[in-house]
């Protein structure tokens, strides 16, 4: 057995949550041999083809819907996970799912690959005023990391964190995929979804999606929509935080109720997919995060995201050829924005190349991961029937 270990999982949406799904999705159509270990949600009943075990949990004070796991309170949780033999385990996430991950791959001699995600100093930082302690969780961070066979990351630029928490080990880079990615005539697609959504000739349509957290630059991003509001657009935020009440307010006080649209969490991809098609821009001006999910997500249906020069997110992209680069200035920021919309070939031909460049598949994805588990696992010497992996 394949087991993944996050702290999050569906119905709790984010970019990890995703990438642990759609690894178990196709690593299942692959192998048929994988799980997914995670802690629990309220009401949630699950209806994967392959087996989520959840353990206990409790909720984190203002960050809804995240949960803390406690699995050591979950005895029947224990005994489950005591009765499987694992091959390999991959933790998403270093914190419960992550420790359980490495207990497991310790009693049962077998790899632990852990892949680094996020930044996780910011979130401290935002909910800790103390600087050693919070120094203290990124040391405890790295030593989890440095405990793993295998330490992946999302792309290179998210090597630098790393380096900077101090990690010192060695690194592999294993992209992200995008389930958006077989989608036929994105352009037909992009006329319908506007016309669902109400948009004007000669009206332009961006797009925010991801937590409505203030970590990831969300008030700079309405102060530079307030400087062009003079330009006919639509803006959508989908996506819920602990932020987006002041959001909202904000919407208000700048003047913007009539151009910014708050449109909750979209669980429903097929929903989602017609936001991202009826985009002209993807706006993520975001300097906390490492490699952005919804990044990718736009490209595979050709719409070219805006993001801040010298951030992590923006390593994948090059100026005016597969999305676009600002500076970390509202006015260059909505400068940005203002330029391109006078220049709609422009966009048109960094969505498309965007769609070329960035976007990669998972099942794409997940043929690669198949090969470095299997390469992993005969490194370490375990001795895995290799019958498991005559489906791949």
């Amino acid at each position: 057995m394949i087991g993944l270990f996050n702290d999050c999982f569906p119905p709790i949406m984010d970019g990890v949550s995703l990438t642990t799904q759609n690894y178990a999705h196709w690593l299942n159509r692959k192998t048929g041999n994988v799980c997914v270990v995670t802690p629990k949600s309220p009401h949630v009943r699950d209806n994967e083809e392959y087996p989520v075990y959840r353990y206990s949990s409790l909720p984190i004070p203002m960050r809804k819907p995240y949960r803390f796991g406690v699995p050591q309170v979950d005895l029947a949780f224990q005994y489950k996970l005591n009765q499987i033999s694992f091959e390999l385990v991959h933790a998403h996430c270093p914190f419960s799912s992550g420790a359980l991950a490495m207990r497991i791959a310790k009693s049962q001699n077998i790899p632990l690959v852990a892949t680094f995600h996020s930044k996780y100093k910011a979130d401290f930082e935002r909910a800790i005023p103390n600087k050693k302690i919070v120094d203290y969780l990124i040391k405890d961070v790295i030593r989890f990391y440095e405990g793993a066979d295998e330490v992946w990351i999302p792309q290179a630029s998210v090597e630098e964190t790393l380096r900077e928490y101090g990690y010192k080990g060695k690194v592999e880079v294993v992209d992200n995929g995008n389930d958006f990615s077989d989608y036929g005539s994105v352009y037909s697609m992009r006329a319908t979804a506007r016309e669902e959504l109400g948009v004007n000739d000669g009206e332009f349509v961006f797009l925010f999606v991801g937590q409505h957290i203030f970590e990831k630059n969300l008030a700079f991003l309405l102060e530079s929509l307030a400087i062009i509001r003079y330009i006919p657009y639509k803006m959508y935020f989908i996506g819920s935080g602990y932020a987006e009440g002041r959001l909202k307010q904000m919407t208000e006080e700048l003047n913007l109720s009539s151009k910014v649209f708050f449109v909750g969490t979209v669980s429903n991809r097929e929903q989602l997919s017609r936001y991202y098609a009826a985009a002209d821009l993807f706006l993520f001006p975001s300097l906390y995060d490492n490699a952005p999910l919804v990044v990718r997500e736009a490209a595979a249906l050709h719409t070219p995201s805006v993001l801040i020069s010298g951030s992590t997110s923006a390593a994948i992209v090059t100026d005016s050829v597969n999305g676009f680069l600002a500076s970390h200035s509202t006015a260059d920021y909505a400068r940005k924005i203002r330029e391109l919309t006078v220049s709609p070939l422009l966009m048109r031909m960094a969505g498309d190349k965007a769609s070329h460049s960035i976007a990669r598949s998972w099942e794409n994805v997940v043929d690669e991961v198949c090969d470095r588990y299997q390469c992993l696992m005969r490194r370490t010497s375990c001795n895995h029937p290799d019958v498991l992996w005559q489906a791949i």
